[in-house]
């Protein structure tokens, strides 16, 4: 995957593009890869790199959603558990069985709960990851020695898939490429054009260079999460709001917070949230929080409420009480809510996707969640197939392997994610053996995965390196600045760029880095 290669093609292409998608996150890469394995003609555009959103600030979590049988939306809890079994099958390099326990303080919890998630294990069927049992309060310490043992009745043990999510928009891009497709970031639509009233095309920058292109398409699909209004105003400039804006936010912790390697989920906080401590990374990811924002972000803060709540309900869970000083990164991600909610909690906005055609022809795409990316994609170019009245071919991506695909990898390998491209980052290491030196003894990741990243991964900029392809951000947000000035030598290197490139590299990734730190 080459970004030259892909701007080369945008330059001396004159024709007609079957379909472009604006949006580069879970629900456009999935859009322009299920449009690409159909054999249209298929333009991905990002403004930024893929993944920069909501789509790389997930819990992690390929799930049905234990909280939305709560909230008695059968239908998306069914959608969601059928792609978390496709999603395991299509991507087992990246995606995992995780065991979660809902710790029990009361008498009533373990057979409410228990119940509960009988019937999250019936709705799977055979795509289920193994049945949900209780446990008792001897088992619970076993498997999670750390969780807080006064009045611990028990547990509740099930099931659900984790993932790395940046990863994975990294795969998705990458099989875009394969299936012929051009997925392209730092590309970002600035109009709409039109052949009489109908949209024929888009009006492109490329942020890095300036240059400036006009692409005929037969349709086009605004895949772009919380810009969704954006797009829609270009389109229509009195068009109502769609979106509703809700903050999630995330607190990284050391391992020794939550030993082993179950989970922990409280599906019900004195507010009504849902707190997940997840071991991830070795490393703890504990959120999240649903509060209503006002706009949409590229780098949405953590308020300081939220961080207060998480690290309140965490303590009540853990043997150790997290305090800030324990914080190794905090983030925060924006979910796009369809509707105003009539007054609701954003926690209580459905999020099943919303598919919508304008009279122009511009096919929107929004909602959801990463569990049902491939649906909400079949659904969408389904859609734009029919609008621009191209062959109905059938899709293809139930059983479509993902790029990187490779079964029954070590969980230990620490180049596990990158699946069957792993050999050829060693072969890079074969090259030059100093490649295979970690980069920070506080991170898992090596040189050799820059120097991947840059050649085959269409990383531009020292955060597309530290936040995305690799989590080095995530992980410890100090480590990832220490690391800022070796890892940018290496790239540019890679890139061929000067000292002036370096230093703007470093103090732009640094001044974003800052906001994942606690102050």
């Amino acid at each position: 995957m080459n970004r030259k290669n892909s701007i080369d093609t945008i330059d001396i292409y004159n024709g007609y593009w079957d379909i472009v998608v604006i949006g580069g996150g879970a629900t456009g890469l999935g859009c322009a890869l299920d449009a690409a394995s159909r054999g249209y003609k298929t333009l991905l555009v990002e403004q930024h790199d893929f993944a920069k959103g909501t789509s790389s600030r997930s819990t992690k979590l390929v799930h049905g959603g234990v909280r939305y049988l709560q909230q008695g939306n059968i239908s998306l809890v069914l959608e969601a558990l059928h792609e978390r079994g496709l999603l395991m099958r299509n991507a087992p390099h990246l995606v995992r069985n995780q065991a979660f326990i809902v710790p029990n303080y009361e008498w009533w919890d373990g057979p409410f709960y228990g119940a509960g998630l009988k019937v999250y294990d019936l709705l799977a069927g055979r795509l289920g990851l193994g049945a949900s049992k209780w446990l008792s309060k001897e088992e619970t310490l076993e498997r999670i020695p750390t969780l807080e043992p006064d009045r611990l009745r028990g547990g509740v043990i099930y099931y659900d898939g984790q993932f790395d999510d940046a990863r994975l928009a990294v795969n998705l891009a990458q099989s875009i490429d394969d299936a012929g497709g051009v997925p392209v970031n730092y590309m970002q639509v600035t109009g709409l054009t039109y052949s009489g009233q109908m949209i024929d095309g888009v009006k492109l920058t490329d942020t890095l260079s300036g240059a400036q292109y006009n692409v005929r398409a037969r349709v086009v699909v605004n895949a772009t999460g919380i810009f969704t209004d954006d797009i829609l105003r270009m389109d229509q400039p009195a068009a109502a709001p769609l979106i509703t804006y809700s903050q999630g936010v995330h607190l990284v912790l050391d391992k020794r917070f939550l030993k082993g390697n179950t989970a922990i989920m409280v599906p019900q906080t004195e507010d009504g949230r849902v707190l997940f401590a997840v071991p991830w990374h070795d490393r703890v990811l504990v959120g999240t929080t649903d509060t209503p924002v006002d706009r949409a972000s590229l780098e949405p803060a953590p308020l300081e409420e939220e961080i207060a709540f998480i690290l309140k309900h965490a303590a009540q869970y853990m043997v150790e009480d997290p305090t800030r000083a324990d914080i190794l990164c905090m983030f925060a991600g924006l979910r796009p809510l369809v509707g105003a909610g009539e007054g609701k909690k954003t926690a209580a906005i459905s999020r099943d996707h919303h598919l919508q055609v304008s009279q122009s022809g511009l096919v929107t795409i929004t909602g959801g969640k990463w569990t049902t990316y491939r649906k909400m994609a079949e659904d969408a170019v389904d859609q734009a197939a029919l609008i621009a009245g191209l062959p109905e071919n059938q899709c293809p991506t139930r059983k479509l392997r993902i790029h990187g695909w490779l079964k029954n990898m070590d969980p230990q390998d620490p180049l596990c994610a990158y699946g069957s491209d792993a050999v050829s980052i060693r072969r890079i290491i074969d090259k030059d053996p100093g490649m295979g030196a970690k980069l920070h003894d506080k991170l898992p990741y090596i040189k050799a995965e820059i120097i991947w990243a840059v050649r085959n991964e269409m990383a531009l900029t020292l955060e597309d390196v530290l936040a995305r392809r690799t989590r080095s951000l995530i992980l410890d947000a100090a480590a990832g600045m220490a690391v800022a000035a070796d890892t940018a030598r290496l790239m540019a290197r890679e890139l061929g760029r000067d000292s002036k490139w370096l230093q703007m590299q470093v103090e732009e990734f640094k001044q974003v880095a800052r906001g994942y730190l606690p102050h």
